[in-house]
């Protein structure tokens, strides 16, 4: 009956109030929905401070309001009980119209307004109180009316009172009665907690708690409240912990250059203001700890003996403001309030309780991170090297790249400051530098690892990981350069071995391609004599890339399986071997072995923090791929759910670039965000320019734009080398763009290059046959450019579809629809309708929208009819098609079909696929069409 009308909050505070809470508001609007039927109800909303309760709140009255309902809204104030029905008082004064002549009528209630008499001089007897709670419940029976007590926590005796009454009287009055509080303040003995716990067991209470957002929705909460930069938000989403309020307060704080704003500050500091003082201790010593401490260890910080340290724990804990955490320990309930309590220290308070923690710890094992942060907080800058550094080794063993990087550069911050620095360390500087460098790379930050090389002296080894990084940062002619110094610097042995195979490496795309494999080999060799695992996989990996270069498939995936059989002692070389064998698996058609050995690769990098680094990154793409072309999409789209839209770093950039794939052809409507997001990294990282120009491109031609896909097409072909295969899929898309606007004599080039790579390898050399897929698109591009020429070829298209048939389900598909189409135009039409019923079968079960609206489209103009063809919706489906029919939104369909929401969402979209239509009402008229209603 409720329908989301926004007329008295603002566009941004409603949908803001919508992020993440739709399930909640859905609880609400039902109990509202139930109070304009005649069945009042009663909704007790809790949650944290700014957590959105209010937001909330506001979108039920706009409904309310859209509804007829009167609202009606008293706040509640922290005056203990000063001023009894302080919040019923403050929501009688907005009664208007029939209300007002209603309150005016009852004396009793009259006298809580401005000028009445004091009703809490009269409520001993009884009687006063029996008479306002008998003449509210005749008030409220007037009109439907929406009735908001806001803040309970900060409720009096008596407006529990009135809670309890009315929540148990009310029962076919038009009323919905809705109660917020806020959870972090009901401590162990706060009132409320025995009204909260009669009250959720009554039949006509519905009990809502709103728990912090995911971080999706906390990004698309920000989003909503004007947040641009990819990287403050992630900073700001962190921080935040779920809260929006936090988020808005951090945001705004994080735009002005500051870490938090004074308004936020104040209201977590005051809720610590109010503890006693040998609580407060406790809590600052809490704070100087961390997020988290030990039992034991803040009680000898603290200096309590233990019944006080008892009796104050008792009251931090009860208050809300520490939570116990394990079997020993407490954890501050939000991580901003440890960070307002601990900036709030005194410096030389600060600098004390530092100390004493680090004195403590130091008869610990296992406390290096710990201890490098109190040492470096109390100014004893040794301990907190020696610490950083045993911290970074910690982290490394536990396979935490990114914090191994942060550990091992505070020590390298604190070199030059600390005496006999290289004693303490364990290593010299350039060892620490190194090691430091090679954390940031496998936590996915390639320009922090290049930049921190770069700095050091020049040796064999620093060039060698300088040039092995920039490889991976697609800088050629760096790479060549320090891996050739790294070579002629480097003694015999195992330093040698490495710097030989990264010189190979970095050869591979190069004109000087023909010196790879001599390279590669005598690599190999050096590495096996100097018994360098390392530098040999690395070889073996080189000399596979050039068997399969050479279409010698059974001596590269020969050398792979070798690469791959043990560990090398190095985790980026093993991810490294894992992928290229799962690459060559794949672009040869193997898709069932290259799912399996990707899948390996994929446990190594989790179980050693490597996700984010080049190759753990590369086998989540590569993952996602495999499942793409064998038309698995519902579970590349799960695997594509972890890659981000709002990207801010390249890592994450390249792998929001590839889930534009399932989106594209899905014609999901996220695709114009995704692409606005990857935009600034179009002209830095080529993978990302490449695979976002070229999708963007095919989005811009299933909306009929052939101009802007040509403009992406060109711009991502300015990116890449000529004999590059990745050219042939984009100058296959061009092909399509320039014969939908029939420029035939640009269709000459643009075949012509596209045929370089298949024929010519790196350098000057030549290359063996491509794989199954780049042979297809090659095929592709020649069928294109026939109809570019406006020659109808069937041969051609059916040539395109025979090379994708070898398992990639969309492309065979999309070929087919071309096929149906040319042997429609030659006179062919029994062929054409076969054609167009597999591909229409094949669409519709991907879900590809815009290739099943392209079917449709040619399926009317041919006039294409067949009785015979089975019915492409689900039993399920059919069902919810009939309830789209009758006009019911997904709320109301998954009430009558028993299913949630988000499973309504997911049939709908299905059968627009099915079905070809872009919106609800199209699909129901496509369905009437077809006779499936």
């Amino acid at each position: 009956m409720c329908r989301a009308i926004l007329t008295d909050v603002g566009w941004q505070g409603a949908q803001s109030a919508l992020i993440g809470r739709s399930a909640e508001l859905d609880r609400l609007t039902a109990v509202l929905d139930a109070a304009a039927g005649g069945l009042a109800g009663v909704a007790l909303l809790g949650g944290d401070a700014g957590i959105g309760k209010t937001r909330l709140v506001a979108e039920l009255a706009a409904q309310a309001r859209a509804d007829g309902f009167a609202v009606l809204v008293g706040q509640c104030a922290e005056l203990g009980d000063a001023l009894p029905y302080l919040p019923l008082a403050d929501a009688l004064r907005g009664a208007r119209g029939e209300l007002r002549e209603a309150l005016d009528a009852r004396p009793v209630l009259g006298r809580l307004l401005p000028g009445g008499t004091d009703l809490g001089q009269e409520s001993t007897s009884g009687l006063t109180q029996q008479q306002l709670f008998g003449s509210m419940l005749g008030f409220l029976s007037v009109q439907p009316v929406l009735l908001v007590l806001e803040d309970l926590h900060w409720a009096d005796q008596s407006t529990r009172d009135l809670l309890v009454f009315l929540s148990r009287m009310l029962q076919t009055e038009h009323v919905c009665l809705i109660g917020t509080y806020r959870t972090d303040d009901l401590n162990r003995r706060h009132p409320l907690r025995r009204v909260l716990a009669e009250l959720k067991r009554l039949p006509s209470v519905t009990a809502v708690e709103l728990s912090p957002l995911d971080r999706e929705e906390m990004t698309d909460y920000l989003v909503s409240i004007g947040g641009t930069d990819a990287r403050m938000m992630g900073e700001v989403v962190d921080r935040a912990e779920g809260n929006p309020f936090y988020a808005e307060e951090l945001l705004e704080a994080a735009s002005d250059g500051s870490l938090m704003t004074d308004g936020l500050a104040s209201l977590l500091l005051s809720r610590a203001e109010l503890l006693s003082d040998a609580a407060q201790r406790v809590l600052r010593c809490a704070a100087v700890a961390g997020r988290r401490v030990d039992h034991d260890l803040l009680q000898q910080a603290s200096g309590l003996e233990n019944l006080a340290f008892d009796d104050a724990m008792r009251e931090i804990v009860s208050r809300g403001l520490l939570r116990l955490d394990g079997e020993y320990g407490y954890a501050f309930r939000h991580a901003l309030l440890q960070e307002v309590v601990y900036t709030d220290l005194l410096p030389g308070e600060r600098t004390r309780t530092h100390s004493e923690f680090a004195r403590l710890l130091t008869l610990r094992e296992g406390a290096a991170a710990e201890l490098a942060y109190h040492y470096l907080a109390s100014h004893d800058l040794a301990g907190a090297l020696a610490a950083s550094v045993e911290a970074g080794r910690r982290a490394e063993r536990l396979g935490a790249p990114a914090e191994a990087h942060r550990h091992f550069d505070r020590a390298l911050s604190l070199w030059d400051r600390v005496p006999d620095a290289e004693r303490l360390a364990g290593l010299d500087h350039t060892g620490l530098a190194t090691r430091s460098a090679a954390a940031a790379a496998d936590s996915g930050d390639n320009h922090r690892a290049i930049s921190q090389l770069r700095r050091l002296p020049p040796s064999a080894e620093v060039n060698e990981r300088l040039a092995y990084f920039l490889i991976d940062a697609d800088e050629e002619k760096g790479a060549i350069a320090a891996a050739h110094a790294a070579v002629e610097m480097a003694p015999e042995g195992p330093v040698l071995a490495r710097a030989l195979a990264t010189y190979a490496r970095a050869l591979y795309w190069s004109e000087r391609h023909d010196e790879v494999e001599p390279l590669a080999t005598r690599a190999l060799e050096a590495a096996r004599v100097s018994d360098a695992a390392d530098a040999e996989t690395s070889a073996l990996i080189t000399l596979a890339s050039l068997a399969a270069l050479a279409d010698d498939i059974p001596r590269a995936t020969r050398l792979l399986a070798c690469a791959t059989a043990e560990s090398s002692g190095n985790l980026a070389f093993d991810l490294r071997a894992i992928f290229t064998y799962a690459r060559v698996q794949y672009e040869y058609g193997d898709l069932g072995e290259a799912a399996v050995t990707a899948d390996r690769g994929l446990r190594l990098a989790h179980e050693t923090g490597l996700n984010w680094s080049t190759y753990g990154t590369d086998l989540r793409f590569l993952r996602f791929l495999i499942h793409y072309v064998a038309g698995e999409w519902d579970l590349a789209e799960q695997v594509a759910a972890g890659f981000g839209i709002r990207v801010g770093t390249p890592a994450e950039a390249v792998l929001s670039s590839f889930a534009l794939f399932v989106e594209v052809a899905r014609g999901r409507p996220v695709v114009e965000e995704r692409l606005s997001w990857l935009k600034p990294f179009w002209s830095s990282d080529v993978l990302v320019s490449y695979m976002a120009r070229g999708l963007a491109a095919e989005h811009a031609l299933w909306r009929n734009d052939p101009e802007t896909a040509l403009e992406h097409v060109n711009a991502g072909l300015e990116e890449l080398i000529p004999n590059d295969p990745a050219i042939i899929r984009l100058r296959t898309t061009g092909l399509w763009a320039l014969a939908d606007l029939g420029r035939a004599s640009e269709a000459d080039d643009f075949l012509e290059r596209a045929k370089l790579p298949a024929v010519n390898g790196p350098g000057s050399g030549t290359r063996g046959p491509l794989g199954p897929e780049g042979l297809a698109w090659l095929a592709r591009a020649e069928a294109e450019w026939h109809r570019a020429h406006g020659r109808v070829d069937v041969e051609a298209w059916r040539a395109v579809v025979e090379a994708f048939d070898f398992g990639f389900v969309y492309e065979t598909a999309r070929s087919r629809w071309r096929l149906a189409e040319a042997l429609l135009a030659s006179g062919d039409r029994a062929s054409a309708l076969k054609e167009w019923e597999r591909a229409v079968q094949d669409a519709a079960s991907l879900g590809a929208q815009p290739l099943s609206a392209a079917l449709a489209e040619l399926g009317r103009r041919a006039r294409f009819t067949s009785p015979e063809r089975p019915n492409l919706l689900t039993g399920r489906e059919q069902e919810v098609l009939a309830l789209v029919a009758e006009g019911l939104p997904n709320r109301e369909i998954g009430e009558r079909l028993f299913i949630a929401n988000k499973t309504v969402s997911v049939h709908v979209s299905n059968i627009m696929g099915k079905l070809g239509a872009s919106s609800r009402t199209q699909a129901v008229a496509a369905a009437r069409r077809e006779g499936l209603l």
